[in-house]
């Protein structure tokens, strides 16, 4: 368990300070530089929320991944429900600023102005900030949980364990300090861990002081989950039974504790130690209790023990039998441990054994080891020796070295015959070389083979494929050409289409159309458009003051009746300036509104006050710094 290293879970204000104190920046002018800005804002503020939040649900552990044990621990200290919700809320609260700082970086990608740039940033953090506030109460119980956790006992319920349990004062820290040499201090947990070493393995002690008070009926929620959650301990039990009875508890009372726990220790090995036998011993009980302590073992499974932990006689004794039966249950357990396919209890010894096959002889006669003469003789290879084995290594020395000599790598090759060994196509196939399949009369065949073409091609048999007229081969190059046309044609179009995808159509309406076009088609559809043509020239007369024309020449324009040929659109410009020209010349905006000099007198000075405040902050502009706050606390903390 890594619960010692979870990381200590900020409060929601600390949350919103670190991220406002970093997220301040000097502004740009540039509207695209603006909105990157406020961009880069937005998003540095989920990515550290999401960081953080995430950081903070991965480190805290997964109840459903834990052991049993540790399950039901966490389920009674801190209430399995409430954790999971916090956890949840703070997930939640991740994937809804992602989803904010989604929305408002799109709304961002389209802002026209550096208000409102700041406006939708200022909306986006304020989001933000509002959902971790609602964590409050959230990451406050979740620190409670870290700073308790860290405080917990480090307990593997898979190692081996010797659980102490007894009522108090019988007698059990004193047995754990003694084989732990571990202080037992007041803790704020149920359990004391302790470790000891036997036969070079790691044991823990485990003690349980202040839940075993009462008898099991008196036991209220808290100790009854408690005693459960150390029922999923593998472990060997110690109940300790104070035989003198100076704990202040009868030996009748902890005969009745160990009857009512023991339903909670099966499938484990229970041990029950008589201390404090250096003040009475069990011959000196009465024989009533004599009886009541052996029924205890009447079942089989319980054995009894005794001990002193005040003289530490038959202390190690206890010990080191609860650890020597312990061991040996746990490895019966593993061999015994499995299920065979059909259902059965199975033993995976069995499996194992059953995958191992041992060969005997078949006439049954038990066979020596043999080992050859040649390697009993066999000396260790010293390269200084002049008797020595000569290797490949000193072959190729003595020949010029590499790259002058090459080891013949084929010799030690163990082929039926050895005579293969070198053949030209060394392709070796069960040991045979794949050369010797070669069909020895393949020569004669090839050459009976290629008279036969040379016949058929004398015969004019491979003829009739190339008699093919003139006609029939224009027809087959004209239809080639063709469909080398199409494929033009196909990938021109393909290419139309593609360019055509990013480029602004004219819709159909907008299209300019001659009215002489108009009356043609009309006339096609059976529409009389005489009517119709002489209303269009009277309104284009009127507009366009042809009037004008005849009353200087005196005759009609032959262009002024026609729809279709307007001015220019030079002369369309001229007379626009025209009218600009004289709308301008006919205003004064210095004495348009004012009745006289005392009243232009008064406006300017109107207008030089209202200015005055620009003209001040005329220094000012959108790049430099304002903070409406008077002590913002993110930026002095």
């Amino acid at each position: 368990m890594t619960w010692k290293d979870i990381a200590p879970v900020p409060t929601a204000q600390e949350f919103i300070d670190i991220i406002l104190s970093r997220t301040q920046r000097r502004l740009p002018t540039q509207i695209s530089r603006i909105r990157a800005f406020y961009t880069r804002k937005v998003k540095f503020t989920q990515e550290t929320c999401s960081e953080k939040f995430g950081a903070i649900v991965a480190s805290f552990p997964i109840l459903t991944d834990q052991h049993p044990f540790h399950r039901d621990l966490m389920n009674i200290l801190y209430d399995a429900d409430h954790f999971k919700v916090a956890l949840g809320q703070v997930s939640t609260a991740k994937h809804l600023i992602e989803t904010i700082s989604r929305d408002y970086v799109r709304l961002l990608k389209y802002s026209q102005s550096l208000f409102q740039c700041k406006q939708l940033k200022r909306a986006a953090l304020g989001r933000m900030a509002t959902l971790i506030k609602r964590l409050k109460d959230p990451l406050q119980y979740l620190d409670q949980v870290r700073q308790h956790l860290a405080r917990l006992p480090d307990i593997n319920p898979t190692t081996r364990t010797l659980l102490v349990a007894g009522f108090p004062n019988v007698g059990k820290s004193s047995f754990v300090r003694s084989v732990t040499r571990a202080d037992t201090p007041v803790e704020p947990y149920a359990f004391f861990v302790g470790h000891l070493d036997y036969k070079y393995l790691r044991y823990q002690v485990i003690d349980t002081p202040g839940i075993l008070d009462h008898p099991l009926e008196e036991m209220n929620t808290i100790e009854m989950q408690s005693v459960t959650a150390l029922a999923h301990l593998r472990a060997a039990v110690l109940f300790f039974i104070d035989i003198s009875e100076q704990c202040g508890y009868s030996l009748k009372a902890q005969c009745n504790l160990f009857k009512s726990i023991k339903p909670l220790f099966a499938n484990k090995m229970v041990f029950v130690v008589l201390n404090k036998m250096d003040i009475k011993t069990f011959e000196d009980l009465e024989p009533e209790m004599q009886t009541e302590l052996e029924d205890l073992t009447k079942s089989g499974d319980v054995e009894l023990l005794r001990a002193s932990c005040a003289t530490q006689d038959g202390v190690q004794d206890v010990k080191n039998l609860v650890c020597e039966r312990l061991l040996a249950e746990r490895v019966s357990q593993k061999l015994k441990a499995g299920t065979a396919s059909n259902g059965t209890l199975g033993s995976r010894l069995t499996e194992v054994m059953a995958r191992i096959h041992v060969a005997q002889p078949m006439d049954g006669i038990t066979k020596e080891t043999f080992i050859p003469d040649a390697v009993k003789n066999l000396k260790k290879y010293d390269k200084n020796d002049p008797e020595r084995r000569l290797l490949a290594r000193d072959e190729e020395e003595a020949n010029g070295g590499a790259g002058v000599f090459n080891v013949d790598l084929r010799k030690d090759y163990i082929l039926a015959d050895p005579s293969w060994k070198h053949d030209r196509i060394p392709e070796i196939l069960d040991g045979k070389n794949v050369y010797d399949y070669v069909d020895p009369d393949i020569e004669s065949k090839l050459a009976a083979l290629e008279e036969e073409e040379e016949r058929l091609e004398k015969e004019g048999f491979y003829e009739s494929d190339e008699d093919l007229g003139d006609e029939s081969e224009e027809e087959v190059l004209q239809k080639a050409e063709y469909i080398r046309e199409k494929h033009k044609l196909i990938r021109n179009e393909a290419q139309m289409r593609k360019s055509l995808k990013n480029r602004a159509l004219i819709p159909r309406k907008a299209q300019k159309k001659p009215f002489s076009q108009l009356e043609d088609h009309l006339d096609q559809l059976g529409v009389d458009t005489e009517s119709i043509g002489l209303r269009a020239r009277a309104e284009v007369q009127e507009t366009r003051g042809r009037s004008l024309a005849r009353s200087r020449t005196g005759t009609v324009d032959p262009d002024a009746m026609d729809v279709d040929n307007g001015p220019s659109a030079k002369e369309r410009l001229r007379s626009k300036s025209r009218v600009r020209d004289r709308s301008v010349m006919a205003t004064n905006r210095r004495d348009d509104g004012v009745v006289d000099e005392v009243a232009r007198t008064k406006a300017e000075r109107v207008a030089k006050l209202g200015q005055r405040k620009m003209n001040r902050m005329a220094r000012q502009g959108e790049a430099d710094r304002h903070i409406g706050a008077a002590m913002p606390k993110h930026l002095a903390s």
